[in-house]
């Protein structure tokens, strides 16, 4: 511990039950640590230990990994995960070997729901824009290449960078190809090149307010121009 992590101070208050608790714990160390050294050793340790990557059983769980480990061996099931593996894990108590063995399964990555809703309200968007573009005439097709020059010609979503949006990408790549939801942009490879999503997010606030409208139509196209307008930059657009 450095002489700077040590400058801060403040009041705590503790219960008789808890100072019990903290000066049986305190007479159990080998140096007998003051009651606010105890307290800042414990803190740490707690710290630590919800910052770790830690996995642990239940007895009943390791009773049902166990039969099902058995039955897998009964059935002679060929997979990824290897039975015999896990069960050496779960008597010898080496659980962390299972985070070594198989970090695919056992990361910690959940998916944001702000993020999820965010890439299914652009996929929504696209889905309209693309849609209503492909059923305008060949007039109101040159009138949306004209007038939301030059992103008016190929109206195509092309996805999200896969190096600074990464989580955005991941999500749309599986709601397309593993929830088989909006699959009309199936088979693309989603992959922009470029950062978009500050793009998206300012489209999204032109095409949200024409959202509830589109019951039973297509965006029309000056409504197409006034979204694809936003695809460029407020410091680059002329004054």
């Amino acid at each position: 511990m450095n002489a700077q992590a040590m400058t801060e101070r403040f009041e705590m208050r503790l219960g008789e039950s808890v100072l019990e608790q903290l000066d049986s714990w305190r007479a159990k160390q080998d140096d007998l640590p003051s009651r606010s050294e105890a307290v800042r050793r414990l803190v740490e340790a707690g710290l630590a230990e919800g910052s770790a990557r830690r996995i642990t059983f239940a007895d009943g769980e390791k009773l049902i990994i166990m039969m099902l480990c058995q039955l897998f061996n009964h059935l002679k099931v060929k997979g990824e995960i290897d039975p015999a593996f896990v069960e050496e894990v779960i008597y010898g108590g080496h659980y962390w070997a299972l985070d070594w063995g198989y970090e695919g399964l056992f990361h910690r990555h959940e998916d944001a729901a702000i993020v999820v809703s965010e890439v299914v309200d652009i996929l929504d968007m696209w889905r309209f824009l693309e849609s209503g573009f492909r059923e305008l005439s060949k007039k109101d097709r040159d009138q949306v290449a004209k007038e939301a020059e030059p992103f008016g010609k190929n109206v195509l979503f092309l996805g999200f960078d896969e190096n600074g949006e990464g989580e955005h990408i991941r999500v749309a790549r599986f709601l397309i190809e593993k929830l088989g939801r909006f699959t009309e942009f199936k088979g693309r490879d989603l992959n922009a090149h470029m950062p978009t999503l500050g793009m998206h997010r300012r489209m999204l606030a032109v095409f949200e307010p024409i959202r509830s409208n589109l019951i039973g139509r297509d965006l029309n196209a000056a409504e197409i121009v006034k979204i694809l307008e936003e695809k460029l930059h407020p410091s680059k657009r002329k004054a």
